[in-house]
């Protein structure tokens, strides 16, 4: 029998309305239709076909690293989570019933420290692999849990973008992903489904599945979805040819049960939620799936009552699964190579409530992971609980922008160029996690021989700039987005030095308005970039 929408009864109950928000964006993602190789040119359905030797190249110099984002949804309460003792006087004042006794905390420093429940962690800080970010927020912080999560993942503090950061970096990343996608996903996600971080303008560049077993589910047979036990009504056979046409036009799923049948998990994870995602994750690494980023999603933190028990619950899942993970990781060299960072909408008040838990806050701390941190510590300084905003909420000192550059640049080796298109065509400072980008695995150039190349927009003139550091060959040419040779912009030998190609004069042909690709060949190297002529 086939279930109807109801409308909620209380419609005053804002709080509550939230948590039931269901968009189109959702139902496309759930049915897996909104993302990783799905493609209808007018009416008809494309079969993925594989990836050009032109979408190849502009993944040939991307770092082996990879990042594994732990999405805390529904706002964790940071102030339990990273205990400031050298204010313990007014976080006992402002929780008198919530508040973490001394001997309660084990003590990262003389003046942070972190809950016993969270002991699982205590290896990875002593061993170097675990850092905190203090104070993670942005100004006006927004208390609402869409548009919170809306901002995090757009990295629009106004809340008036509908893309996301990694949706905006892919985008350019793969310019003709409808037409030749990836042979392997961009990125994969497990549950948060509506959120926009791997949305582009015009697709959503993540393998999406609604949780942990559909993935395991995937990755065990090689299909999508099943096309036996669907309900008998109308609606059963929409969802019939639906699934049918994703199932034919869905590349991945092959791919990844390769990857996760060529690997096993060596240690035993919690059952359910994170640790079963986590588990699910490490497999498609240790398989060699190739995939970069990963998010999983740990749900429970909107702690307005019952905050005690269920936090403690939270952050004990949490502790254990990402201590499994790098110990899984470990056991085949996999976990150099992994960053994991902690995200959440928002923090929570620095008062406890009168229902034993706490309401919407602003700035919380930001965990990361990983051995590749090279050292334990901390970055920025505590809010003070004395210092409050307007709100009453705890004021923020790092902005979560930075964070994403930093690992974007930094970790993920792209070019300063490409992050600040993806965030927004801001230029955000950079923080010192404790790495940087290999030399190896640069996306816009190559430091063992010292060729660099980036794109700088004059007025209405496109540049590419590069430099040269020896008397070498270098070829240049220049595609349309679906792979058409349009132009050479440079075939001879150069002399070391500095260039600045007019991309527009060089190509001496009639350009149109849009998206392009250059592809630059200089002894055996090739790189690839997505630009935009005016």
């Amino acid at each position: 029998m086939c279930d109807t929408h109801k409308t909620p009864q209380n419609k005053s109950d804002l709080h509550a309305q939230e948590h039931k928000k269901w968009n189109r964006r959702s139902f496309l993602q759930i049915l897996g239709l909104a993302g990783g190789g799905t493609m209808m040119l007018g009416s008809t359905a494309v079969t993925a076909s594989n990836p050009s030797t032109l979408a190849k190249a502009l993944s040939e110099s991307e770092s082996d690293r990879i990042l594994v984002l732990i999405r805390l949804k529904g706002g964790n309460d940071g102030l339990n989570t990273i205990v400031p003792l050298d204010q313990y006087g007014a976080y006992e004042s402002l929780r008198p019933t919530l508040k973490h006794n001394l001997n309660d905390l084990y003590n990262l420093s003389a003046n942070v420290g972190m809950p016993n429940y969270m002991s699982d962690l205590q290896s990875l800080w002593g061993n170097g692999a675990m850092k905190v970010v203090h104070g993670v927020g942005y100004e006006n912080s927004s208390l609402s849990h869409f548009s919170g999560s809306d901002i995090w993942a757009s990295t629009d503090a106004n809340d008036a973008t509908d893309t996301g950061w990694f949706g905006r970096y892919f985008e350019g990343l793969y310019p003709d992903y409808l037409v030749n996608p990836p042979a392997i996903p961009a990125a994969i996600q497990i549950g948060s489904i509506g959120n926009l971080i791997f949305d582009g303008a015009d697709n959503n560049y993540a393998f999406t599945v609604a949780n942990p077993n559909q993935l395991e589910s995937i990755a065990e047979n090689g299909t999508l979805h099943d096309m036996n036990n669907l309900p008998g009504c109308s609606y059963g056979e929409q969802l019939s040819f639906m699934r049918g046409t994703t199932n034919t036009t869905f590349n991945y799923a092959d791919t990844i049960h390769s990857a996760y049948n060529s690997s096993t998990n060596a240690v035993e994870y919690l059952p359910g939620r994170l640790g079963q995602q986590l588990a699910n994750v490490a497999r498609m690494i240790k398989g060699n799936l190739g995939t970069k980023v990963y998010m999983v999603t740990l749900g429970g933190f909107d702690t307005h009552a019952n905050q005690a028990n269920d936090h403690e619950e939270l952050l004990t899942i949490l502790s254990n699964s990402v201590k499994l993970f790098f110990d899984d990781l470990a056991a085949t060299g996999h976990d150099q190579d992994v960053l994991a960072m902690t995200i959440s909408e928002f923090g929570r008040r620095p008062d406890e409530n009168g229902s034993e838990g706490t309401d919407h806050g602003a700035a919380a701390p930001l965990l990361l992971f990983g051995p590749g941190l090279q050292g334990n510590g901390f970055i920025g300084n505590h809010p003070s609980l004395t210092t409050l905003d307007g709100n009453g909420n705890l004021v923020y000192n790092v902005d979560f922008r930075e964070v994403y550059a930093t690992v974007m640049q930094e970790w993920l080796c792209i070019s300063p160029t490409v992050v600040n298109q993806a965030l927004l065509g801001q230029n955000y400072n950079t923080i010192d996690l404790g790495f940087a980008c290999s030399a190896l695995s640069v996306d816009e150039f190559d430091l063992a021989e010292g060729f660099t190349h980036l794109v700088q927009m004059s007025e209405n003139n496109t540049f590419i700039k590069i430099k040269n550091p020896n008397t070498q060959h270098i070829d240049i040419k220049l595609y349309d987005i679906i792979g058409r040779e349009i132009a050479t912009l440079k075939n001879e030998v150069l002399f070391p030095g500095d260039y600045d190609i007019d991309v527009k004069k060089e190509a001496q042909t009639r350009l149109s308005t849009g998206q392009y690709i250059y592809r630059i060949s200089v002894g055996n190297k090739n790189y690839s970039r997505s630009i935009i002529l005016r």
